[in-house]
């Protein structure tokens, strides 16, 4: 191990790590620091946790030492992908930058943009920020870069994940091309390789472990579940965090919602827990970090926007509520834990639906975890309760029923009048036209119309029965030919009838069109006698 003393560090600079508590540098430290110091490019290439913040932040502050910042022209970059990675940057400046009159200003999305406005007109030695919100200032002729003489790329496969390699070669190109460039990136894809090769000079390249291995003072445990329910992985989950000693853990999950239920049964069963993700307000996320790394919160339930770059350094346990999509988020999350050579414990619970996911973790680290079973809990028996609303479920049924009826289809009260349908007539075969009657002879009475179909009567020597509805099975009674009082009325129809067009010629028993019934005798038409 070599001792911070041996890298070529200035004195102020020694003691501001010795005030830390650290006297011995990490690998990417002992080989980045003093390229850097010689102002040459460094290329590094190392998992999370293993001390890049500090390999970039320690030369900086000594070769920013001398000289000063002018308005709205930073002397230093740095680029975070995320905000709280940008404001950890900070924090470590802030640290070891104490002994020096050097200034920053931190530059990211979610806080107030005048402040940070004013911070940049009084001049900034060390800018760190968001690619978004550096952007969205310069558009706005806040700042410039042509004064920039370092700039850092911090995390630069996770700002490909994000979408913002565009963003960062803009600002390659708004920098001077004499800048010095210390890009460091935990996996190096083909899209990083193509931008290290245009924007970087001769790097020196330090590759400390290989890409996406979990480090080896972490133990990593598997527990199975026989069931996907999730209130069933919430109880496991609870067995887990009581099994061990935590003194404080982050718990992962793949979505942002699936965070706040977990962060919300937590904290039901009495376990001090809150969520942070990219949702939740930014002064809420930058308090809820601030509480953790203070001890105040015991259990941080996290999205992927926490997995990624947050140097917490005393992390005990990590638990993998759901098995990540992604292999190589599982490195990020369980490297949280076991952090500068500290001894960490990660979980990870695994239910029949995370078997391809499971694999490909398997396949990239290389090892298997150890299996840990929590006898004593039946997980087959542990369901959610489903959510029923008895009102909605009699609502629904009785959409349902009233869907299920088409037009002129009869309601169930109207089903119980018609389930014994009347019996159909006798066809009659049509008789042969007769001479019409007298107007003084007695009038035959007009067949009653059926509720149903309508069909166009015929003449008939004898009375028809007219042919039954089916809606209406109930035949009114006769009347007598020679009766004059007024035909009782027919019941009230639900649907209109369609009226017959002229063109249909339709006719009453007797010979005369419909309605001639009621007419008076005097003012009726004469009928002559086909004779």
């Amino acid at each position: 191990m070599t001792e911070f003393s041996q890298l070529g560090l200035s004195p102020t600079t020694l003691q501001a790590v010795a005030d830390t508590g650290y006297t011995t540098a990490t690998p990417i430290q002992e080989q980045a620091i003093p390229v850097a110091l010689a102002g040459r490019d460094v290329l590094g290439i190392a998992q999370t946790g293993t001390g890049k913040t500090a390999a970039f932040t320690l030369p900086m502050v000594d070769r920013l030492s001398s000289g000063r910042a002018r308005a709205r022209m930073p002397r230093a970059l740095v680029l975070a992908p995320t905000r709280e990675l940008a404001d950890q940057v900070a924090e470590s400046f802030a640290k070891y930058a104490k002994g020096t009159r050097l200034n920053w200003a931190l530059l990211i999305g979610g806080v107030s943009m005048g402040d940070q406005v004013a911070l940049l007109n009084k001049g900034v030695d060390v800018l760190i920020a968001t690619p978004g919100r550096l952007l969205d200032l310069f558009e706005r002729g806040k700042i410039l870069l042509t004064g920039v003489e370092i700039m850092v790329v911090d995390e630069a496969d996770r700002m490909l994940d994000m979408g913002f390699i565009p963003d960062i070669e803009r600002i390659f190109k708004l920098t001077p091309p004499r800048r010095q460039t210390l890009f460091f990136s935990a996996t190096m894809p083909p899209e990083i390789t193509r931008l290290t090769t245009q924007f970087l000079k001769d790097p020196t390249r330090i590759e400390v472990s290989r890409p996406a291995t979990t480090a080896d003072t972490i133990t990593q445990h598997v527990t199975r579940l026989p069931t996907s329910d999730p209130k069933a992985k919430r109880t496991a989950l609870r067995a887990l965090i009581e099994r061990g000693d935590v003194q404080n853990g982050i718990v992962f999950c793949n979505r942002k919602s699936e965070v706040d239920v977990v962060a919300k049964s937590l904290k039901a069963h009495g376990f001090d827990a809150a969520p942070i993700h990219g949702d939740l307000d930014q002064s809420l996320r930058m308090k809820t970090l601030a509480d953790f790394r203070a001890g105040t919160l015991k259990l941080l339930v996290a999205s992927d926007v926490a997995a990624r770059g947050l140097d917490i350094p005393a992390v005990s346990h990590v638990f993998n509520y759901d098995v990540p999509h992604h292999a190589d988020d599982y490195v990020h999350r369980i490297g949280r834990t076991g952090r500068a050579g500290r001894l960490g414990e990660a979980f990870m619970i695994v239910t029949p639906a995370d078997d391809r996911s499971l694999d490909k973790v398997l396949k990239l680290i290389k090892k298997e975890p150890v299996e840990l079973s929590l006898d004593g809990i039946d997980f087959t028996a542990i369901k959610d309760q489903p959510r029923r609303d008895d009102r909605g479920d009699r609502g629904r049924r009785g959409r349902g029923d009233r869907a299920g009826r088409g037009r002129g289809e009869s309601r169930p009260a109207e089903a119980a009048e018609t389930a014994a349908p009347a019996p159909a007539a006798e066809p009659v075969e049509a008789a042969p036209a007769v001479e019409q009657p007298a107007p003084g002879d007695a009038e035959a009475r007009p067949p009653r119309r059926s509720r149903g179909r309508r069909s166009t009567p015929r003449e008939t020597e004898a009375p028809v029965v007219a042919e039954a509805a089916v809606d209406t099975p109930a035949v009114a009674a006769p009347v007598s030919a020679t009766d004059d009082r007024r035909p009782a009325r027919a019941p009230r129809q639900r649907h209109a009838e369609r009226r017959p067009s002229p063109a249909e010629g339709s006719r009453a028993g007797d010979g005369r069109p419909f309605g001639e019934a009621e007419i008076p005798a005097f003012l009726r038409r004469p009928v002559t006698s086909r004779n």
